[in-house]
Protein backbone atom coordinates (compact mmCIF):
# COMPACT_ATOMS: atom_id res chain seq x y z
CA UNK A 1 0.00 0.00 0.00
CA UNK A 2 2.72 2.41 -0.26
CA UNK A 3 3.75 5.04 -3.03
CA UNK A 4 6.23 2.37 -4.82
CA UNK A 5 3.60 -0.53 -5.20
CA UNK A 6 0.93 1.46 -6.26
CA UNK A 7 2.32 3.61 -8.74
CA UNK A 8 4.38 0.85 -10.30
CA UNK A 9 0.69 -1.67 -10.51
CA UNK A 10 -1.06 1.62 -12.14
CA UNK A 11 2.25 2.11 -14.37
CA UNK A 12 2.20 -1.33 -15.70
CA UNK A 13 -1.40 -2.65 -15.23
CA UNK A 14 -3.34 0.31 -15.23
CA UNK A 15 -6.18 1.37 -18.08
CA UNK A 16 -5.15 5.40 -17.75
CA UNK A 17 -8.36 6.07 -16.55
CA UNK A 18 -7.99 5.69 -12.73
CA UNK A 19 -8.56 7.94 -9.98
CA UNK A 20 -7.13 9.04 -6.74
CA UNK A 21 -9.51 10.61 -4.45
CA UNK A 22 -8.79 11.75 -0.90
CA UNK A 23 -10.96 12.50 1.88
CA UNK A 24 -9.29 15.31 4.28
CA UNK A 25 -11.51 16.33 7.49
CA UNK A 26 -10.01 19.99 8.62
CA UNK A 27 -7.24 19.51 6.06
CA UNK A 28 -6.26 16.02 7.71
CA UNK A 29 -6.10 13.40 5.42
CA UNK A 30 -8.49 10.08 6.35
CA UNK A 31 -9.18 8.40 3.52
CA UNK A 32 -7.55 8.02 0.08
CA UNK A 33 -8.79 5.25 -2.79
CA UNK A 34 -7.98 4.61 -6.63
CA UNK A 35 -11.32 4.06 -8.04
CA UNK A 36 -11.31 3.23 -11.75
CA UNK A 37 -15.21 2.62 -13.83
CA UNK A 38 -15.96 -0.80 -13.59
CA UNK A 39 -18.89 -1.06 -15.94
CA UNK A 40 -21.55 1.54 -16.99
CA UNK A 41 -22.29 3.69 -14.18
CA UNK A 42 -20.00 1.69 -12.04
CA UNK A 43 -16.83 2.39 -9.96
CA UNK A 44 -14.36 0.05 -8.12
CA UNK A 45 -11.25 0.06 -6.23
CA UNK A 46 -8.07 -0.66 -8.56
CA UNK A 47 -7.55 -4.21 -8.17
CA UNK A 48 -5.33 -6.08 -10.53
CA UNK A 49 -4.11 -9.69 -9.27
CA UNK A 50 -0.68 -8.92 -8.18
CA UNK A 51 -1.72 -6.67 -5.60
CA UNK A 52 -3.34 -8.57 -2.34
CA UNK A 53 -5.59 -6.00 -1.36
CA UNK A 54 -7.52 -3.08 -2.71
CA UNK A 55 -5.80 0.33 -3.14
CA UNK A 56 -8.24 1.55 -0.27
CA UNK A 57 -6.56 3.57 3.68
CA UNK A 58 -8.62 4.47 5.94
CA UNK A 59 -7.28 5.70 9.38
CA UNK A 60 -8.52 3.35 12.03
CA UNK A 61 -11.12 5.94 13.93
CA UNK A 62 -12.98 6.76 10.53
CA UNK A 63 -16.40 5.54 9.49
CA UNK A 64 -16.66 3.64 6.21
CA UNK A 65 -20.16 4.15 6.64
CA UNK A 66 -19.26 7.88 6.30
CA UNK A 67 -16.60 6.93 3.39
CA UNK A 68 -19.23 5.55 1.45
CA UNK A 69 -21.49 8.22 1.39
CA UNK A 70 -19.35 10.98 0.95
CA UNK A 71 -17.71 9.14 -2.21
CA UNK A 72 -21.32 8.18 -3.67
CA UNK A 73 -21.79 11.89 -3.59
CA UNK A 74 -19.24 13.03 -4.93
CA UNK A 75 -19.11 10.94 -8.07
CA UNK A 76 -23.06 11.58 -8.56
CA UNK A 77 -24.96 11.77 -10.50
CA UNK A 78 -22.78 8.87 -12.76
CA UNK A 79 -22.61 6.07 -10.30
CA UNK A 80 -24.98 3.20 -9.54
CA UNK A 81 -23.10 0.96 -7.22
CA UNK A 82 -19.24 1.18 -5.48
CA UNK A 83 -17.44 -1.30 -5.05
CA UNK A 84 -14.52 -1.78 -2.38
CA UNK A 85 -12.55 -5.01 -2.97
CA UNK A 86 -10.44 -7.14 -1.01
CA UNK A 87 -10.18 -5.40 2.27
CA UNK A 88 -8.13 -6.41 5.11
CA UNK A 89 -9.85 -6.45 8.43
CA UNK A 90 -6.42 -6.08 10.54
CA UNK A 91 -6.36 -2.38 8.97
CA UNK A 92 -9.99 -1.63 7.85
CA UNK A 93 -12.70 -2.84 10.24
CA UNK A 94 -15.75 -4.51 8.39
CA UNK A 95 -18.43 -2.52 8.56
CA UNK A 96 -22.43 -4.06 8.71
CA UNK A 97 -24.53 -4.99 5.77
CA UNK A 98 -26.72 -1.76 5.84
CA UNK A 99 -29.71 -1.50 3.82
CA UNK A 100 -27.95 0.03 0.93
CA UNK A 101 -24.27 -1.73 1.46
CA UNK A 102 -23.59 -5.54 1.21
CA UNK A 103 -20.62 -6.54 2.91
CA UNK A 104 -19.10 -10.25 1.44
CA UNK A 105 -16.04 -12.66 1.80
CA UNK A 106 -13.42 -12.89 -0.49
CA UNK A 107 -11.22 -15.60 1.14
CA UNK A 108 -9.32 -16.72 4.44
CA UNK A 109 -5.56 -15.57 4.42
CA UNK A 110 -3.29 -17.09 7.21
CA UNK A 111 -0.52 -15.59 9.03
CA UNK A 112 2.42 -16.56 10.90
CA UNK A 113 2.92 -14.82 14.67
CA UNK A 114 6.75 -14.89 15.16
CA UNK A 115 7.97 -16.15 18.76
CA UNK A 116 11.59 -15.25 19.83
CA UNK A 117 12.70 -18.80 20.15
CA UNK A 118 12.41 -20.94 16.54
CA UNK A 119 12.60 -24.39 19.14
CA UNK A 120 9.48 -22.52 20.85
CA UNK A 121 7.35 -22.57 17.50
CA UNK A 122 8.79 -25.93 16.05
CA UNK A 123 7.75 -27.37 18.83
CA UNK A 124 4.02 -26.61 17.87
CA UNK A 125 3.91 -27.89 14.75
CA UNK A 126 2.46 -31.77 13.77
CA UNK A 127 4.60 -34.82 14.39
CA UNK A 128 3.80 -35.23 10.38
CA UNK A 129 5.36 -31.74 8.93
CA UNK A 130 8.39 -32.64 11.44
CA UNK A 131 8.89 -35.95 10.24
CA UNK A 132 8.13 -35.01 6.38
CA UNK A 133 11.27 -32.55 6.22
CA UNK A 134 13.62 -34.66 8.59
CA UNK A 135 12.93 -37.70 5.92
CA UNK A 136 13.32 -34.92 2.63
CA UNK A 137 16.72 -34.01 4.38
CA UNK A 138 17.68 -37.43 4.83
CA UNK A 139 16.85 -37.97 0.89
CA UNK A 140 19.27 -35.09 0.28
CA UNK A 141 21.95 -36.07 2.24
CA UNK A 142 22.09 -39.77 0.78
CA UNK A 143 21.89 -37.95 -2.56
CA UNK A 144 25.47 -36.03 -1.31
CA UNK A 145 22.93 -32.75 -1.84
CA UNK A 146 23.84 -29.75 -0.07
CA UNK A 147 20.67 -27.94 0.28
CA UNK A 148 20.62 -24.12 1.36
CA UNK A 149 18.43 -21.03 1.66
CA UNK A 150 19.79 -17.36 0.99
CA UNK A 151 18.62 -14.06 1.06
CA UNK A 152 18.75 -11.30 -1.98
CA UNK A 153 18.22 -7.93 -0.65
CA UNK A 154 20.49 -5.86 -2.79
CA UNK A 155 18.98 -3.24 -5.69
CA UNK A 156 21.07 -4.40 -7.92
CA UNK A 157 20.44 -7.82 -7.52
CA UNK A 158 16.64 -7.61 -7.82
CA UNK A 159 16.45 -8.22 -11.38
CA UNK A 160 18.30 -11.49 -12.00
CA UNK A 161 16.33 -12.87 -8.78
CA UNK A 162 12.49 -12.05 -10.14
CA UNK A 163 13.99 -13.63 -13.41
CA UNK A 164 15.36 -17.43 -11.45
CA UNK A 165 11.73 -17.09 -10.23
CA UNK A 166 10.11 -16.70 -13.50
CA UNK A 167 12.05 -19.49 -14.86
CA UNK A 168 10.68 -21.35 -11.92
CA UNK A 169 7.16 -20.93 -12.26
CA UNK A 170 7.30 -20.60 -16.24
CA UNK A 171 8.42 -24.36 -16.02
CA UNK A 172 5.80 -25.57 -13.90
CA UNK A 173 1.92 -25.75 -14.47
CA UNK A 174 1.43 -21.72 -14.21
CA UNK A 175 4.27 -21.43 -17.40
CA UNK A 176 1.29 -24.00 -19.35
CA UNK A 177 -1.73 -21.94 -18.28
CA UNK A 178 0.34 -18.50 -19.26
CA UNK A 179 0.04 -16.53 -15.57
CA UNK A 180 3.65 -17.46 -14.85
CA UNK A 181 5.41 -14.40 -14.22
CA UNK A 182 8.42 -13.96 -16.46
CA UNK A 183 11.07 -11.19 -17.72
CA UNK A 184 9.73 -10.59 -21.30
CA UNK A 185 5.47 -10.19 -19.44
CA UNK A 186 4.00 -6.80 -17.98
CA UNK A 187 4.25 -8.97 -14.51
CA UNK A 188 8.12 -9.60 -14.55
CA UNK A 189 8.48 -6.24 -15.18
CA UNK A 190 6.17 -5.36 -12.32
CA UNK A 191 7.61 -7.35 -10.13
CA UNK A 192 11.03 -6.24 -10.97
CA UNK A 193 10.46 -2.26 -10.90
CA UNK A 194 9.05 -2.87 -7.63
CA UNK A 195 11.56 -5.44 -5.74
CA UNK A 196 14.42 -2.66 -6.65
CA UNK A 197 12.59 0.41 -5.58
CA UNK A 198 11.46 -1.42 -2.72
CA UNK A 199 15.01 -3.22 -1.68
CA UNK A 200 16.50 0.40 -2.04
CA UNK A 201 14.82 1.46 0.77
CA UNK A 202 15.55 -2.19 2.30
CA UNK A 203 11.98 -3.40 2.19
CA UNK A 204 12.45 -5.83 -0.30
CA UNK A 205 13.69 -9.59 0.32
CA UNK A 206 13.71 -12.67 -2.19
CA UNK A 207 14.43 -16.23 -0.07
CA UNK A 208 15.77 -18.67 -2.63
CA UNK A 209 16.73 -22.02 -1.50
CA UNK A 210 18.94 -24.17 -3.55
CA UNK A 211 19.93 -27.92 -4.10
CA UNK A 212 23.96 -27.67 -4.73
CA UNK A 213 23.89 -25.14 -7.85
CA UNK A 214 20.02 -25.72 -8.71
CA UNK A 215 17.71 -23.28 -7.92
CA UNK A 216 15.05 -25.33 -5.90
CA UNK A 217 11.81 -22.96 -4.17
CA UNK A 218 12.07 -18.82 -4.35
CA UNK A 219 9.86 -16.64 -2.39
CA UNK A 220 8.93 -13.14 -3.75
CA UNK A 221 8.73 -10.83 -0.41
CA UNK A 222 8.82 -7.27 1.07
CA UNK A 223 9.01 -5.54 4.43
CA UNK A 224 5.97 -3.82 6.51
CA UNK A 225 6.14 -2.31 9.32
CA UNK A 226 7.84 -5.55 10.95
CA UNK A 227 5.98 -7.59 9.11
CA UNK A 228 7.23 -10.07 6.15
CA UNK A 229 4.46 -10.06 3.29
CA UNK A 230 4.94 -13.06 1.39
CA UNK A 231 3.89 -11.43 -2.57
CA UNK A 232 4.79 -15.10 -4.99
CA UNK A 233 6.39 -18.30 -4.12
CA UNK A 234 7.52 -20.94 -6.69
CA UNK A 235 9.19 -24.22 -6.78
CA UNK A 236 10.69 -26.68 -9.41
CA UNK A 237 8.07 -29.10 -9.80
CA UNK A 238 10.55 -31.59 -10.90
CA UNK A 239 12.01 -31.77 -7.41
CA UNK A 240 8.48 -32.03 -5.56
CA UNK A 241 9.26 -34.74 -4.15
CA UNK A 242 12.12 -33.05 -2.23
CA UNK A 243 9.31 -30.68 -0.86
CA UNK A 244 11.90 -27.86 -1.81
CA UNK A 245 9.12 -24.81 -1.26
CA UNK A 246 8.20 -26.20 2.66
CA UNK A 247 12.02 -26.59 3.90
CA UNK A 248 12.52 -23.00 2.20
CA UNK A 249 9.82 -22.00 4.27
CA UNK A 250 10.94 -23.63 7.83
CA UNK A 251 14.00 -21.99 7.14
CA UNK A 252 12.26 -18.46 6.54
CA UNK A 253 10.31 -18.93 9.87
CA UNK A 254 13.98 -19.98 11.59
CA UNK A 255 15.55 -17.15 10.44
CA UNK A 256 13.04 -14.26 11.15
CA UNK A 257 13.11 -16.00 14.84
CA UNK A 258 16.24 -15.87 15.22
CA UNK A 259 17.10 -11.97 13.25
CA UNK A 260 14.40 -10.95 15.76
CA UNK A 261 13.39 -8.10 12.93
CA UNK A 262 9.79 -9.87 11.79
CA UNK A 263 7.20 -10.21 14.16
CA UNK A 264 4.85 -11.82 11.58
CA UNK A 265 4.96 -13.43 7.98
CA UNK A 266 1.76 -12.70 6.18
CA UNK A 267 0.64 -15.36 3.26
CA UNK A 268 -2.19 -12.88 1.23
CA UNK A 269 -3.79 -16.30 -0.46
CA UNK A 270 -6.41 -18.03 -0.20
CA UNK A 271 -6.45 -20.41 2.70
CA UNK A 272 -4.82 -23.83 1.89
CA UNK A 273 -4.16 -27.60 3.12
CA UNK A 274 -0.41 -26.16 3.27
CA UNK A 275 -0.67 -23.52 5.29
CA UNK A 276 -2.80 -25.11 8.28
CA UNK A 277 0.64 -26.56 8.98
CA UNK A 278 2.13 -23.89 9.77
CA UNK A 279 -0.05 -21.44 11.58
CA UNK A 280 -3.59 -21.83 13.10
CA UNK A 281 -4.16 -18.00 12.35
CA UNK A 282 -6.34 -17.45 10.14
CA UNK A 283 -9.09 -14.07 8.91
CA UNK A 284 -11.30 -13.56 6.14
CA UNK A 285 -10.53 -10.67 3.87
CA UNK A 286 -13.91 -8.57 2.43
CA UNK A 287 -15.77 -6.89 -0.06
CA UNK A 288 -18.02 -4.12 0.18
CA UNK A 289 -20.51 -2.88 -2.47
CA UNK A 290 -22.66 0.26 -1.84
CA UNK A 291 -25.62 0.80 -3.97
CA UNK A 292 -27.60 3.77 -5.17
CA UNK A 293 -30.38 2.92 -3.10
CA UNK A 294 -31.95 -0.36 -1.63
CA UNK A 295 -33.98 -1.33 -4.68
CA UNK A 296 -31.08 -1.28 -6.55
CA UNK A 297 -29.34 -3.85 -4.32
CA UNK A 298 -32.94 -5.87 -3.80
CA UNK A 299 -32.56 -6.19 -7.43
CA UNK A 300 -28.89 -7.33 -7.52
CA UNK A 301 -29.45 -9.58 -4.72
CA UNK A 302 -32.50 -11.45 -7.10
CA UNK A 303 -29.64 -11.31 -9.68
CA UNK A 304 -27.21 -13.26 -8.14
CA UNK A 305 -29.89 -15.65 -6.71
CA UNK A 306 -30.67 -15.85 -10.66
CA UNK A 307 -27.56 -17.30 -11.32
Amino acid sequence: MDTNAISLALKHFGCGRERLLIGKCHEEIFCMAVLVKSGLMRWATFQPSQLPLGAFLLCPESSFEHVIASLMRYLSPGVITLSFTQIDPFFVARPPDRETVRVSDHVETGWIEIPDDFEDYWRSRSKNLKKSLRSQENKLAAANVVSRMCSVQAPEDMPSAVARFGDLESAGWKGKAGTAVHAGNAQGRFYTDLMVAEALNGNAVVHEYWFDDRLAASNICLVRDKSLVVLKTAYNESLDHFSPAFLLRRDQIRLACDSGEFNRIEFYGRKRDWHTRWTEKFRTLYHVTAYRNAALRRAAGLVRMLG
